[in-house]
């Protein structure tokens, strides 16, 4: 029986379910393949083979990932989180890897919210004095 593994990435507002299995490198976002999901956005889809990089992992597996939430490149992120994760419970020897080119902390920045009496939420209106 072929191992999966189901691991979950967050990033802003994006969740990314990740399935991890033995193969030949496909990786399918949505239904989509990567680059079509992407729109061929390269710095997206480098982020998101970030993971496979850093481990020399590329090619190795097929990876599913279902995304939900926030824009493109929160998605990016999310995705990118959740292989990273699931390379670690594949094989715990990756992880000092993946830890130093920071690939297994969740970036915790999101948008702050936007203030009443405020056009944005720390821009001021204009100050006139008269």
């Amino acid at each position: 029986m072929e191992q999966v593994l189901l691991k979950t990435g967050r990033r802003k507002r994006a969740t990314a379910r990740v399935k991890l299995t033995k193969g030949e490198g496909k990786i399918m976002v949505n239904g989509k393949e990567l680059t079509e999901f992407f729109g061929g956005r390269e710095d997206l889809i480098y982020e998101v083979n970030s993971s496979l990089r850093v481990t020399n992992t590329t090619g190795k597996f097929n990876i599913k990932a279902k995304v939900e939430g926030g824009g493109i490149t929160g998605q990016a992120g999310a995705i990118s989180l959740g292989i990273a994760r699931a390379l670690v419970a594949l094989e715990p020897e990756l992880k000092p890897l993946l830890k130093k080119e920071s690939l297994l902390t969740r970036d915790p920045r999101e948008v702050e919210r936007k203030k009443y009496g405020h056009p944005k939420a720390r821009k001021r209106f204009q100050f006139s004095k008269r």
